[in-house]
């Protein structure tokens, strides 16, 4: 199974490369984490926000992989601890299906995507920037999987 994070965003400053990249690379080929960018909409002073949020929308759902898992990042959606991630996890590698996991950008998911979501999971109540949430979301895979693979990582 691959999960695929599909982020709205690019050219990302190197703190936020450097941290993604250290959480995914430690996941192994089981569970691999797959970045995949989707261009930004240009915002000016007088942009047209909800044209820019569907036009980054329907990028975004083009690039999810056929038969994959939708799991849509929103405010609105299910929180987990570390533990039940961790089950979340396993039941994702136990249906073989690969995941894609979509994250929009600085207002957020197109209604389009949350719409095609089998389901939502909310990193936080709080608002995080979105370039954050690369990090966060693949650490906390990372944690999930120590967890369930009895690694030391995770000392809970």
């Amino acid at each position: 199974m691959r999960i695929h994070l599909l982020a709205v965003g690019q050219k990302m400053p190197a703190w936020v490369e450097a941290g993604y990249v250290e959480y995914a690379g430690r996941l192994p080929r089981e569970c691999e984490l797959r970045l995949v960018e989707i261009a930004a909409g240009r915002r000016t002073k007088n942009a047209d926000v909800a044209r820019i949020l569907k036009d980054e929308g329907e990028r975004t759902l083009a690039a999810v992989p056929k038969g994959a898992h939708v799991v849509a990042l929103d405010v609105r959606g299910r929180e987990h601890t570390t533990e039940t991630l961790a089950q979340r996890l396993a039941a994702w590698l136990a249906d073989g299906r690969d995941v894609a996991l979509l994250v929009g950008g600085p207002e957020g998911l197109d209604a389009a995507c949350t719409a095609a979501a089998g389901e939502t999971w909310s990193l936080s109540r709080l608002t995080f920037p979105h370039p954050l949430v690369r990090i966060v979301v693949a650490e906390s895979l990372y944690r999930a999987w120590s967890l369930l693979n009895h690694h030391p990582y995770h000392r809970a």
